[in-house]
């Protein structure tokens, strides 16, 4: 089984999401679907069949984060040293093209949301940064093409 990293915050915006679904969503699509059948035939029922495909997408989607929750791994990046860069590192980089400075920090996949800066460590570009230190290059090969990256900072802050 593969085991998957992430931090307590992480965990715990799956495990509300899951206990939402269980508590609110589902028994709420349940009463949905049980007022739609008490409106009779059920072939041209378009009620009752969106409640049924909406009852189906939550199931799987409380399958899928129970999947995620079993393979997880809470690991605190406050406990990691960040002299290089590793799980929970923030990288203050700057675009030797175009002068750019970037920041992303490392995360579980689930966490991941690049356009808030937040990366997977599965990810390409976090691939490639791992165990990187202050002052090193980085010749990226990314979806967009290669880039080439100078690391200014390795640091840790915590995700919110």
């Amino acid at each position: 089984m593969d085991k998957e990293p992430m931090t307590k915050t992480g965990y715990e915006q799956i495990t509300g999401e899951l206990s939402h679904l269980k508590s609110v969503e589902r028994p709420a699509t349940l009463i949905a679907i049980e007022e739609a059948r008490q409106l009779g035939d059920l072939k041209e029922n378009a009620e009752y069949h969106a409640a049924r495909e909406k009852l189906k997408i939550i199931d799987a989607k409380i399958a899928e984060l129970n999947d995620t929750i079993t393979k997880a791994i809470i690991i605190d990046p406050a406990t990691l040293p960040h002299d290089r860069v590793s799980f929970g590192s923030t990288v203050l980089m700057i675009d030797v093209a175009s002068g750019e400075e970037i920041t992303y920090t490392i995360v579980g996949s689930t966490e991941s949301d690049p356009t808030n800066g937040l990366i997977s460590f599965n990810s390409p570009l976090a691939k490639q940064l791992l165990g990187k230190v202050e002052g090193d290059e980085l010749k990226a090969t990314l979806p967009g093409g290669k880039k080439e990256f100078e690391i200014e900072r390795v640091y840790y802050k915590e995700v919110k």
